[in-house]
């Protein structure tokens, strides 16, 4: 069982995580108009994860006390965080080598827009396994917040 913390906890690292992916995708591009897109997204994700962290405080206290006495040893955190490092902006591939072969920006934001899709698949996984009791239904903010990322980014090859 897990409860809105651990949540919240593995929000802020996806996003740190989309940071790191899109700063490191803005190195590819000599182009500064190009190299400019990703820098802004990766903007946008430190600030979600400035976001998730003050929703995370405000809201987790109690249920962060429950989740001791659950999970003392923090086994379902642990579990959320790697599947947060693999899974969603996998931190440990570099995107200049695995994208090498990808030229233009609609290909790239195609590519995020996948994994910001994967985030919300994995966010509404894991909200089964939140009680409401615990702020499953805060869940619902997060899946809001990536949804919005789909749309800035389909907006952004519409624009190109």
């Amino acid at each position: 069982m897990f409860n809105i913390d651990e949540v919240f906890e593995i929000a802020e690292q996806i996003e740190k995580n989309g940071a790191v992916f899109y700063t490191k995708v803005a190195e590819k591009f000599s182009d500064y108009s190009k190299k400019s897109v990703f820098l802004k997204l990766a903007d946008m994700e430190k600030e979600h994860e400035k976001r998730f962290h003050t929703m995370r405080l405000d809201i987790a206290k109690k249920e962060r006390e429950i989740s001791e006495f659950l999970d003392p040893t923090g086994e379902a955190a642990k579990y959320l965080q790697a599947i947060a490092n693999s899974k969603v902006f996998d931190i440990k591939s570099d995107p200049t080598i695995k994208f090498k072969d990808i030229r233009s920006v609609s290909e790239l934001l195609r590519i995020a827009i996948d994994l910001e899709k994967d985030s919300i698949i994995f966010y509404l996984g894991i909200k089964q396994f939140v009680p409401g009791s615990l702020g499953g239904d805060k869940i619902d903010l997060i899946v809001n917040e990536e949804m919005s990322h789909v749309q800035l980014l389909t907006n952004l090859i519409e624009n190109l």
